[in-house]
């Protein structure tokens, strides 16, 4: 497996595009991507190996001394002129935002051609062994126990061309990433899902994790039917991985995407240098940050990848820009444009966000507890930048009496509240870490990309219902 030849053979197209176009604009860049996916699954009843969604194009950036334009093609082959006027006779600047317009002055684009590669084993697995593997795994959960109405198995990889050429720069990437993950539907009075998921750029360790993971699937399935509803209130909790990466992400995720400070839509940009978290508190991003799903070299605006400390002992001491905002807001690009595909605009988005280990052991976490909480396994979460509230679903939690886990389950559970309150509220952090890299996330309701976070486990007190 290697880089695109078809991106590898535009590389001139692109260089021609881009010198055409600068004799109109200031500033200049085309982005191609190729990228290609498949799924693998099955079930008791069926399995199937297909082609996942993907993507193959280019998208033109551009920047006239006042303002940014952005054109997508599906090709840029032909007469490179032909091309520039058709691009520069659909692009115009709207008079209304003549007030708003960028300097061309901030804008850099320093020297550098390299290719980037981060090398995967999935050549080493046939179509056939993969879906062979998701039949087993399925077959195995069914079998383990009676009550198991129906078992999933999916292996999902996909591979990422990219390619950035501007007037100074020519950079081109390829990487790989794959999700696995097993779901259990187990009915004994109510139905319930038990899942694993694995992400890596080593499908060896992604099966190896899966098929061990089967005995754990099962006997979270077996608590799960018995867990009842958490009666409402203000609980002290500890956080396993996945839910701290859901605090991190929800918390100071969109909320320090500084295209939302340029609209005044985040509250984060205006307690920059202000404590909002508790001084033992470090969290970070960036697609250089950590080694996950988000992890690339450079971002869609050619910038390359950077760790970002959000929050430094307690302190919020930066946000995440794209060119555009860090344009506007007259700051370095911090390598978070990204786009949901080359026919939409580059947002600042998260990549691998989380909070930094501390030095408590978990166990010493857990004994402090007189009564309250050990959550687990993100569900899903929502963000309100403007007026910092949160909303934060775990899969289950399991009760802390006296400084021990008991056996009594509860499902769901939801945290919310205040961010400032509950990152304040933080008293122990553990000195373990774990990065998850498994969801996507969306820009409001669409613009998704892939994102991880994640981090230790968290002493916090919360309201949870």
């Amino acid at each position: 497996m290697a880089f695109s030849s078809y991106l590898d053979g535009k590389r001139r197209d692109c260089a021609e595009l881009v010198a055409e176009l600068r004799k109109r604009f200031s500033y200049v860049s085309v982005l191609g991507t190729d990228v290609r996916a498949a799924a693998y699954r099955a079930d008791r009843m069926s399995s199937a190996a297909q082609d996942a969604p993907g993507e193959c194009g280019f998208v033109v950036k551009m920047h006239d001394g006042r303002s940014f334009f952005e054109y997508s093609l599906d090709d840029i082959s032909g007469d490179k002129k032909e091309i520039a006027d058709r691009i520069a006779s659909a692009v115009e600047t709207d008079p209304r935002l003549r007030g708003r317009m960028i300097s061309a002055g901030v804008l850099k684009d320093e020297p550098l051609k390299e290719d980037f590669v981060r090398e995967t084993d999935f050549d080493s697995f046939s179509d056939a062994q993969l879906l062979g593997i998701c039949r087993e795994l399925s077959a195995e959960l069914c079998a383990a126990d009676e009550k198991v109405r129906n078992a999933i198995c999916g292996i999902q990889p996909y591979v990422v061309s990219k390619l950035f050429v501007s007037e100074n720069r020519e950079l081109s990437q390829f990487y790989g990433w794959a999700n696995g993950f097993l779901v259990a539907l187990y009915q004994d009075g109510k139905m319930v899902a038990a899942r694993q998921i694995e992400g890596s750029d080593s499908m060896k360790e992604i099966i190896r994790n899966l098929r061990g993971s089967t005995g754990k699937v099962i006997d979270l399935a077996r608590h799960l039917v018995t867990a009842k509803p958490i009666e409402p209130g203000v609980y002290d909790i500890i956080t396993d991985s996945s839910i701290t990466g859901l605090i991190a992400h929800e918390a100071f995720g969109h909320g320090v995407e500084m295209d939302q400070f340029v609209k005044d839509r985040a509250l984060g940009k205006n307690c920059m240098g202000q404590y909002v978290a508790s001084p033992i508190t470090n969290m970070h991003d960036g697609a250089a940050a950590a080694h996950s799903v988000a992890s690339y070299f450079f971002d869609d605006d050619g910038v390359l990848a950077h760790d970002t400390q959000i929050i430094k002992d307690g302190i919020l001491v930066a946000g995440l820009s794209d060119r555009d905002s860090a344009a506007q807001l007259g700051t370095e690009p911090t390598g978070n444009g990204r786009r949901d595909n080359y026919r939409r605009k580059a947002y600042s988005r998260m990549t691998n966000t989380f909070f930094c280990p501390g030095t408590d052991k978990l166990e010493d976490m857990i004994a402090s507890v007189k009564h309250g909480y050990m959550l687990f396994e993100t569900n899903n979460g929502m963000e309100d930048p403007k007026n910092w509230q949160i909303q934060c679903t775990a899969e289950y939690g399991i009760e802390i009496v006296d400084g021990k886990l008991t056996d009594n389950y509860v499902s769901p559970v939801v945290m919310s509240g205040y961010v400032p309150d509950l990152l304040k509220s933080i008293s122990m952090i553990s000195d373990g870490f774990e990065v998850i890299g498994a969801g996507m996330c969306g820009k409001g309701y669409k613009e998704w990309v892939r994102v991880s976070d994640g981090g230790p486990n968290l002493k916090a007190r919360v309201k949870l219902g």
